[in-house]
C-alpha cells in the first residue's frame, strides 16, 4: 500500500513539541500509520538546497498540508510572506488537501499578519482549534480518519476484496493469468480458458471492483505484488541448531505472485531437510523419502499465506531448525475455533476468501477444512509425531516435528548431559561416531560406548555397522530400539511442480503441491 504523505506546516520554534508530538502519534497509531507517513523539515539531512525549495517540493509531493497556527508569524521573505503562508498558498494552488489548527482563543497576542493569514484561511476551509498537544492530536485524528472515509479508504469489506489503492489492469501479469486460467480449467475443470480476456477473467472471479483490481488480484496476478503490499512475502530461514542463532546459515526472502511465494518456500524447506533414496527392487526409479512429507509441508505453507492478516507489517516466516519446521504468519484463527480445534473436523472459515478462491481452483488447498487433519495424517504416515497448532500473541504458528523426539519426549528420557550434548549434534549432522562422541563430550572410549548404547537402548538412536571404525549413530526416526538404518543423505529438492510450468520473473524449479 502506498502511504500518504502528511506536510506539518509552522513555525518550527515556537511549535515544536506539537509538530513532534503530531509525528509520532501518526507513526505509532495502528491505524494511521498503515495510511500516513508525516514529514517535519527537521527530519531532513544537511542539503545544499535552499530551504524554501525543500518545503515546497514537499509540498507538491504531500497529499494533505496540515498547518499547525500560533502567535508568531515567522520570518518573512522579500514579498513579507512567512514559510507557514507560502507553503499554504502552495497547497492551496496544488489542490491538496489542507487541514488547519489554530492553538489557543485569545487572538489578539498574535503578530497581525497572523491575525490576517488566519482570517484568509477561514474563507476557504474550516479550521479548528487546540489548547494543547492532546487537544491537537485528538482534532488531528477525527480529520485524518475523516478524510480516509471521505476517499474510501476505511475498510468496510475483508483486505483481500477491497479496491486496491493506485492499482489498475496494468499492474496485472497477462502470462500469470493465463497459466492460472490453463491450470484451473486442467485440475477443477474450470470454464474459462487461458485465451480468455483478462478483465474477463478476474471479473468472474469477482476480482474487480468496477474495473479495479482488488488486492486478491494483485497478490495472485500482479506484476509486482509488493509495491502495493509490502508485506507479502515468506522469509525463509534455516538453522542448524534447535534455536534462532546468527549468523543464520541460509537465508532468503521471496516475493512476487501467492503461487511463487508458495512454490519458491515448499523448495527451500525440501533443499534443507535429509532425505533418504531406496533401491530399485520395484521399479526402474529408486523411491525418496523425505524425513518431512513434503504434502504437509506444502499445506503448512499454504494455510500461512492464504489465511494470513496482510494489513498487517509482518511477514509469512518459515524457519526450519535441526528438530522441526516452524512456520509463523500474521493473524488469529476465526472466533469461534481454537487450536485444539483444527485436530477436529471443523468448518473452512477463510481469512482472505477472494485469494482462496483461485489457489482452490489451482488445486492448492481444497477449501474444506481439512487442511490441517490432512497434515495430521501425513506426519502420522511418515512416523513423525502430530504438528503443533499454536497462537503467540498476534502470531499463528505451525510446527512440524523432524523427528519423534519432540520437546517434550526428549524431556522425558533422563538424558545426561552428554547425550542431550549428542542429541542436538544429530539434529544437524545426521551421523556420529564413538570417536566423534568421545571428541564432543570429553568422555572416555569406555563412557562414550556405555552412553551411546543407552541411547540405542532407549530407541534414541540405531546403530549403523556392528563393530569396527565403520560403526555409526544415527537418530532413530521412530523411536524403533531394533535394527539398523539405511543409507541417508541431506540433498536439494527438485520436485516437479504440478501441471504447466508458472512463468515468475526468474528461471526455476517449483514443487508439485
Amino acid at each position: 500500500m502506498n502511504k500518504r504523505l502528511i506536510f506539518v506546516s509552522s513555525v518550527q520554534k515556537e511549535l515544536a513539541a506539537e509538530r513532534q508530538a503530531l509525528h509520532d502519534y501518526v507513526s505509532g497509531d495502528a491505524l494511521l500509520r498503515r495510511y500516513f507517513d508525516v514529514f517535519l523539515f527537521e527530519d531532513l539531512p544537511a542539503t545544499d538546497r535552499r530551504p524554501d525549495d525543500l518545503y515546497l517540493d514537499k509540498v507538491d509531493k504531500c497529499t494533505i498540508y496540515l498547518g499547525i497556527l500560533g502567535n508568531e508569524y515567522g520570518s518573512e521573505d522579500a514579498h513579507g510572506v512567512s514559510p507557514t503562508e507560502r507553503e499554504f498558498n502552495r497547497a492551496t494552488e496544488r489542490g491538496k488537501y489542507r487541514l488547519l489548527f489554530v492553538k489557543g482563543n485569545d487572538d489578539k497576542a498574535r503578530h497581525p499578519k497572523m491575525r490576517r493569514f488566519m482570517s484568509k484561511a477561514q474563507t476557504q476551509l474550516v479550521r479548528r482549534r487546540f489548547t494543547g498537544t492532546h487537544d491537537l492530536i485528538t482534532e488531528a485524528y477525527d480529520s485524518l480518519v475523516q478524510y480516509l472515509d471521505e476517499n474510501g479508504l476505511l475498510r468496510r469489506v475483508p483486505f483481500d476484496e477491497a479496491p486496491c489503492a493506485d492499482a489498475s489492469m496494468r499492474d496485472i501479469s497477462n502470462e500469470k493469468l493465463a497459466w492460472f486460467l490453463e491450470q484451473a480449467h486442467r485440475e477443477r475443470q474450470y470454464p474459462l480458458i487461458s485465451k480468455a480476456k483478462p478483465e474477463q477473467a478476474l471479473a468472474h472471479l469477482d476480482l474487480l471492483s468496477n474495473g479495479q483490481p482488488k488486492h486478491a488480484a494483485i497478490l495472485l496476478f500482479g506484476k509486482n505484488p509488493q509495491r502495493f503490499v509490502i508485506s507479502a512475502e515468506i522469509k525463509c530461514l534455516h538453522f542448524h541448531g534447535t534455536t534462532v542463532r546468527k549468523p543464520i546459515p541460509s537465508y532468503q526472502i521471496y516475493k512476487h505472485t501467492t503461487f511463487d511465494q508458495v512454490d519458491q518456500a515448499v523448495d527451500f524447506v525440501m533443499s534443507k531437510v535429509t532425505r533418504s533414496v531406496g533401491t530399485r527392487a520395484k521399479g526402474p526409479a529408486a523411491p525418496v523419502e523425505y524425513e518431512l512429507p513434503k504434502e504437509a509441508v506444502a499445506e503448512a505453507i499454504v494455510n500461512a499465506v492464504t489465511h494470513r492478516d496482510y494489513t498487517s507489517n509482518a511477514a509469512v516466516q518459515v524457519m526450519i531448525f535441526g528438530d522441526r519446521l516452524e512456520i509463523w504468519n500474521p493473524g488469529e484463527l476465526p472466533s469461534g475455533l481454537t487450536p485444539e480445534g483444527l485436530r477436529i473436523e471443523h468448518p473452512s472459515i477463510p481469512h482472505n476468501p477472494l485469494i482462496c478462491d483461485p489457489m482452490y481452483l489451482a488445486h492448492y488447498i481444497e477449501k474444506a477444512g481439512t487442511g490441517t487433519l490432512d497434515m495430521i495424517a501425513r506426519c502420522h504416515e511418515a512416523g513423525l509425531p502430530e504438528p503443533s497448532f499454536e497462537q503467540r500473541g498476534g502470531q499463528f504458528v505451525t510446527t512440524l516435528w523432524r523427528s519423534w523426539l519432540t520437546a517434550s519426549v526428549f524431556a522425558g528420557l533422563d538424558l545426561n548431559d552428554r547425550q542431550r550434548a549428542a542429541v542436538d549434534y544429530l539434529q544437524s549432522n545426521h551421523r556420529m561416531g564413538n570417536l566423534d562422541y568421545q571428541k564432543l563430550t570429553g568422555a572416555i572410549k569406555k563412557t562414550a560406548s556405555r552412553d551411546l548404547d543407552d541411547l540405542v537402548q532407549k530407541g534414541v538412536l540405531q546403530k549403523v555397522g556392528r563393530t569396527g571404525r565403520g560403526t555409526y549413530y544415527v537418530l532413530s526416526r521412530k523411536g524403533d530400539k531394533k535394527g539398523t538404518k539405511g543409507t541417508s543423505q541431506a540433498s536439494s529438492s527438485k520436485g516437479t511442480k504440478r501441471g504447466q510450468r508458472r512463468p515468475t520473473s526468474k528461471s526455476r524449479k517449483g514443487s508439485k503441491l
